[in-house]
């Protein structure tokens, strides 16, 4: 049996936070190991409790939730972090993706997709609320570097901005590691951009992930 997928909320009113709270425990293999209901008090918990995931809401009394993405991801660079609010902004889920988060969803997501987006982000993906993905699609305008890629680059791309590291991608398309790392280079210099996270972004605004329902 495989362990449980432990879990951080973090969200400033109580009864939001509860009634998360209640979800997740109910849910058979999620472990809630802690609440907060501010940044400060969410960095403390992360410190004394080993978490995967971090629930956030992107609005904080003491700092935004971006900013709390970014000390969460700096401190435990194995937590994955998604962005929870009622602000369907692209300029702010490009910001949480910056910053290190896996994920900004909407408050009126449903309890099933929902989890089904905590467990997503515990592998490594990429979550975005459907129209949220959208909106950076359609912001991205008419120009598309994407064709100045490979067939095989554009599958890299797609793979990277579902959080697989270079061994996956390399089983997921039978080649070797070090094949990925040269089409990955390719692939970050047609692109102009400096790193695997400004490529998985980048993939998100040309709408080459599937979003969350």
């Amino acid at each position: 049996m495989s362990a449980p997928l432990r879990l951080l909320l973090v969200d400033d009113h109580a009864v939001v936070r509860d009634g998360l709270a209640a979800i997740m425990q109910t849910e058979p293999g999620i472990e809630l190991v802690g609440t907060a209901g501010s940044g400060e008090e969410a960095l403390a918990v992360a410190e004394r409790r080993s978490c995967e995931v971090a629930l956030v809401d992107l609005l904080l009394p003491d700092m935004d939730g971006v900013e709390l993405t970014g000390r969460l991801c700096q401190r435990h660079p194995g937590i994955a972090v998604i962005l929870l609010t009622s602000v369907a902004d692209p300029q702010r889920a490009r910001a949480a993706l910056d910053a290190g988060a896996r994920g900004y969803l909407l408050k009126d997501s449903g309890a099933d997709s929902l989890i089904s987006a905590l467990r997503a982000a515990a592998r490594g993906e990429t979550v975005l609320a459907q129209g949220v993905a959208k909106s950076m699609t359609r912001d991205n305008g008419t120009h598309d570097p994407i064709g100045s890629l490979s067939l095989r680059e554009r599958d890299v791309l797609q793979l990277i901005a579902e959080g697989r590291n270079n061994a996956e991608i390399a089983n997921c398309l039978g080649i070797g590691e070090t094949t990925v790392k040269t089409h990955v280079g390719n692939l970050l210099a047609k692109l102009e951009v400096s790193d695997r996270t400004q490529a998985a972004v980048f993939a998100w605004r040309h709408g080459l992930v599937k979003s969350a329902d």
